[in-house]
């Protein structure tokens, strides 16, 4: 019952924030205009943004109650999406930043906060696994991200569609990634599966950890036992 219900957020979690990479992959080749070697420090800037959000959940938040974590990085995600129609519609002009620095500015951010919600994900699926079965069943949580990841992806593209956003046609883009951001708040209604405790505490039922150490004890004592025997075996 324990595991059933928390796949449920891992699966909806940044899953429901459709048109992430399809809104990128629209809207920027027709306002701006960047060299290859722009976009590749683009991107690099990005990775120096994610690695932070490793190195600031590492130092600072690792010892924070799951559902917190993940409710305020949730928030920030969808928050920080607005940097997206601020950009489509060409508000950062008026404050006078530039197109290349706001982008680079949103691309970090949106990384940051991207590993900022993964990493709890990530442990929290891993205390989730029972006893010996923990590759099979880290492996199934997993799939189940990758199923939403795939759906979202669809999802954008259905979105796009039903807006006619087309790589031509863009004035629905700002409507598409409005009502993006407003989805990626939808996970926060089955934030109450995900348990309060933090990373140290044991989530499992203690029945099912109890059971598992009889299992082992009696494993134990079989290998034991068998060890024995070949030593009697050996010495007569």
């Amino acid at each position: 019952m324990v595991h059933r219900s928390e796949s449920r957020p891992i699966f909806l979690s940044g899953r429901l924030s459709t048109i992430n990479t399809l809104n990128n992959s629209y809207h920027k080749p027709k306002y701006f205009i960047f060299m290859q070697g722009t976009i590749g420090f683009m991107y690099a800037v990005g990775a120096a943004g994610s690695l932070l959000g490793v190195l600031l959940y590492q130092n600072i938040l690792k010892d924070y109650p799951f559902r917190g974590l993940l409710l305020w990085s949730q928030l920030l995600s969808s928050f920080s999406g607005m940097l997206d129609l601020i950009l489509v519609l060409r508000w950062n002009l008026k404050f006078g930043i530039p197109d290349f620095f706001f982008v680079v500015i949103d691309e970090s951010v949106s990384q940051m906060i991207g590993r900022l919600k993964w990493m709890p994900l990530l442990v929290l699926s891993s205390k989730l696994c029972p006893p010996g079965i923990e590759g099979t069943f880290f492996a199934l949580l997993m799939s189940i991200d990758n199923f939403g990841m795939l759906t979202s992806s669809w999802g954008g593209g259905l979105l796009l569609h039903m807006l006619d956003v087309t790589r031509t046609d863009f004035r629905r883009l700002g409507a598409a990634i409005l009502i993006r951001n407003i989805m990626r708040l939808l996970p926060l209604a089955l934030l109450y599966l995900v348990p309060k405790s933090d990373p140290n505490s044991v989530i499992l039922p203690d029945n099912l950890l109890m059971e598992n150490e009889v299992i082992k004890d009696s494993a134990d004592a079989e290998v034991e036992d068998i060890e024995l025997v070949s030593l009697v075996e050996r010495i007569q």
